[in-house]
């Protein structure tokens, strides 16, 4: 997703999602994205913008930190990697990066 200001200029490396509210909130395009902040029903499209961002700014892997709790946004996680035309493969994060608590992503390369 590739954002724009209200001149039309290009921002590049963020990712622009609603989080409790209705205002947007514009994320910087790092290696990491908590979902902590965003409501259940937003997940999967933040998830595949955030894909889609971090893939064209040139990241091959990232991490989702969906928390451990009891799974469920861990499972909403995994539903859309698993359809997500940008991902390669993912699975759970090592213990020293979050565990079962977050996801590991390998995205595919560009081109």
């Amino acid at each position: 997703m590739v954002e724009t200001t209200s001149s039309g200029e290009e921002i590049s490396g963020t990712l622009a999602a609603v989080a409790q509210g209705d205002e947007p909130v514009v994320i910087p395009i790092g290696d990491a994205l908590d979902l902590h902040p965003f409501r259940p029903d937003e997940i999967p499209s933040v998830v595949e913008s955030y894909l889609e961002a971090a893939r064209d700014a040139g990241f091959r892997e990232v991490r989702l930190i969906h928390g451990k709790g009891l799974g469920v946004q861990r499972a909403r996680v995994h539903r859309v990697l698993s359809t997500s035309p940008h991902v390669e493969r993912f699975g759970d994060a090592p213990p020293e990066r979050g565990g079962w608590g977050a996801s590991v992503v390998r995205l595919r390369p560009l081109g």
